[in-house]
């Protein structure tokens, strides 16, 4: 039962967002949208931390006993190298986006290719992966992160596409027997493309500009999902152009609400409001886009 007069107590459970910058992330709209949802006695608040200070921040989640952090730009690395054990996903990226505590032991996480692909579940769940030819777009974290995911899933292909060769077979190795690299000419006898790069991104860090497309849309076909990590904005123009060509089409804000989602359950022991979390995410990108 939500709790709409909720005030924070002695009592009171903390969990943070770490990054930098750090002061429009999403992260506190829907976190705390949860915790509310369900009455829980927590709250969730961002914490812009420097680059190169991911050891101090860690240092205090102990002496101040914060449960749970959530890790973003520039720290995933740094913090991977720093807490105290790694799970196998988040030891195989070298990556942590996700931080719980037990007493004194701080465990690393990586929840965002497993966020990733229960968005595509919750979008299309028709749709089955295994035996699916997938191009990926893109070499960087959270293309890595989907890349090794689709690999644990059974996928007859995880092809990889970046303009920089050795970080595409880096990438693509995240993947085992089913990665390759490829090219654009993979894209349409692809099922499943998915643009992990933030081209097309209107705003935040990384911004490229609202009409810059990842690749061709001449090569998107009818029947492909094509899916894009950008949300902001929600319909990208990659994603209003394969709608245009019969495609099916999947945004960036499931696979943001997914990855805080199962956060949410590790730090609580408690199953997501999900639904709760992306009408709280959906509002305020509407109430930023409104802001004049």
């Amino acid at each position: 039962m939500a709790h709409p007069h909720w005030m924070p107590k002695g009592s009171t459970r903390v969990a943070a967002v770490i990054g930098h910058p750090i002061r429009h992330s999403l992260s506190p709209v829907i976190l705390n949208s949860a915790f509310r949802a369900l009455g829980l006695d927590w709250v969730y608040v961002a914490f812009d931390v420097a680059p190169g200070e991911a050891q101090g921040a860690l240092s205090a989640m102990k002496s101040l006993g914060i449960d749970g952090y959530s890790v973003t730009m520039p720290h995933k690395t740094d913090v991977a190298r720093a807490v105290d054990h790694l799970t196998p996903e988040a030891s195989a990226l070298d990556a942590v986006n996700c931080v719980s505590r037990f007493g004194r032991l701080l465990i690393g996480h990586n929840t965002d290719g497993e966020g990733f692909l229960r968005s595509l579940k919750e979008a299309y769940p028709e749709f089955g992966l295994r035996g699916a030819r997938c191009a990926v777009v893109g070499a960087g974290g959270a293309a890595r992160a989907i890349i090794a995911a689709l690999g644990r899933v059974e996928v007859a292909e995880v092809i990889v596409v970046n303009r920089t060769a050795d970080r595409a077979a880096r990438a693509a190795g995240l993947a085992g027997a089913v990665g390759r690299t490829g090219d654009e000419s993979d894209i349409p006898g692809s099922d499943l493309v998915i643009n992990a790069t933030p081209v097309g991104m209107a705003a935040g860090d990384g911004a490229t500009g609202a009409d810059e497309v990842p690749f061709d849309l001449r090569l998107v076909r009818p029947g492909q999902i094509v899916a894009d990590i950008v949300y902001q904005p929600l319909e990208t123009a990659l994603l209003r152009g394969a709608a245009e060509r019969g495609a099916s089409v999947l945004d960036g804000l499931g696979m943001l609400v997914h990855q805080a989602a199962i956060a949410f359950e590790i730090w609580t022991g408690e199953a997501a409001p999900v639904g709760a979390m992306r009408e709280a995410a959906l509002e305020h990108l509407s109430a930023r886009c409104a802001d004049p």
